[in-house]
């Protein structure tokens, strides 16, 4: 699969407010997938499931069994590849403008 497909699937999944509401849950710590649903307790279990299968798919969340245990974790990699990409190039771009403008600010006389 090429890295556009990936980021593909990384758009897709993030497009549905669900899926980030189960990245949200994920945030802090994994999950197993049976509090995940009963955290989400108005989607039955399958309808969860299908949402952390696309996750998964796209890389943003990790699976491991443990047991009779699903843990989901949040693999923020993704995300990161997304911001490096397009939004790094723009955000440096901000903060040298930040700079230039603190540096004229402190060259402007006080009584100016």
């Amino acid at each position: 699969m090429s890295s556009d497909d990936q980021i593909d699937l990384v758009f897709k999944a993030l497009a549905a407010p669900i899926r980030r509401d189960l990245m949200d849950a994920l945030k802090d710590n994994p999950q197993t997938t049976g509090e995940l649903c009963a955290r989400f307790d108005t989607l039955n279990r399958c309808t969860v499931m299908q949402h952390i299968s696309v996750l998964e798919d796209a890389g943003l969340v990790i699976a491991r069994k443990q047991g009779r245990q699903r843990w989901n974790c949040l693999n923020a990699l993704p995300i990161k590849q997304i911001h490096d990409r397009w939004i790094g190039a723009y955000a440096s771009g901000a903060v040298d403008l930040l700079a230039r403008m603190e540096s004229d600010m402190a060259t402007v006389p006080a009584d100016a």
